[in-house]
């Protein structure tokens, strides 16, 4: 393995939302750059192989900072997250150096519709926190409007996102979050939106008067939802140039 183009990362922390979704925290020796919305390759030494066993990962972390953040699904039949859940605290993961992707803000839009399934918020947690930062230090006078449509099968597989943009949104005008579940009858105290993405996004695409030439749209997470979702933005006018995708199934299979 050349060393030279991997990054050695401790594992600070891993916080579990359910069997199959957790929260990975790394630490950095020096703060890490890129640009919101970009993934890293994560990768594990194993059976004594000189290169390492490596997975892409988007980043959920803002750029800039020490700590890197993941949110990974485990594949029980995966190369990979097996591997990753056995480590302990302190555990080394290599990272290539390069972080890379084109899954990112599009600025040449004026507001900002996001959609994804379960861990395909993790770009869009890095575009708000990083747009966050930006409006704090006065690097960014007037804030991107966004919306956020965030589904799973049950409410805790939405992670601590959900509180986190929750708060978020009811502090920031500029920021709209909608959760949703697609299956309440396994979680009856989820008082949220019910069904599936691209069912919730009809609903909210007219009321957030989001005017399609002047709106990026993003789909990030299972595929059928990115091709259902894209279909009802072209009917509602968006263009193909107007909708970006990142699709996650690739990825989990060979997790």
């Amino acid at each position: 393995m050349d060393a030279s183009q991997y990054s050695r990362l401790t594992l600070m922390e891993r916080v579990d939302f359910s069997d199959e979704l957790a929260v990975f925290r790394l630490e950095a020796d020096e703060p890490v750059d890129f640009t919101p919305g970009q993934y890293a390759t994560l990768g594990l030494r194993v059976d004594g192989n000189d290169r390492p066993l490596l997975r892409p990962y988007s980043v959920a972390s803002a750029p800039g900072s020490t700590e890197l953040e993941f949110f990974i699904e485990r594949v029980e039949e995966g190369s990979l997250t097996p591997k990753l859940w056995d480590l302990e605290r302190g555990a080394d993961v290599w990272m290539r150096d390069k972080i890379v992707g084109r899954f990112v803000l599009d600025a040449s839009r004026t507001c900002h519709l996001m959609m994804a399934t379960v861990t395909g918020v993790g770009p869009y947690i890095s575009i708000i926190r990083d747009q966050l930062r930006a409006l704090r230090r006065g690097a960014l006078e007037t804030p991107r409007p966004m919306l956020v449509l965030h589904g799973a099968s049950r409410s805790w597989e939405l992670g601590t996102y959900l509180d986190e943009l929750d708060a978020l949104a009811e502090q920031f005008d500029w920021l709209d979050y909608v959760p949703t579940v697609s299956r309440p009858w396994e979680d009856p105290e989820w008082e949220g939106e019910c069904g599936r993405v691209e069912d919730v996004l009809r609903k909210y695409l007219d009321a957030a008067s989001f005017a399609p030439d002047e709106t990026a749209a993003y789909t990030c997470g299972h595929p059928q939802m990115i091709e259902k979702a894209q279909g009802i933005l072209e009917r509602a006018g968006f263009s193909e140039d107007t909708i970006h995708e990142e699709k996650y199934f690739v990825e989990r299979n060979g997790a």
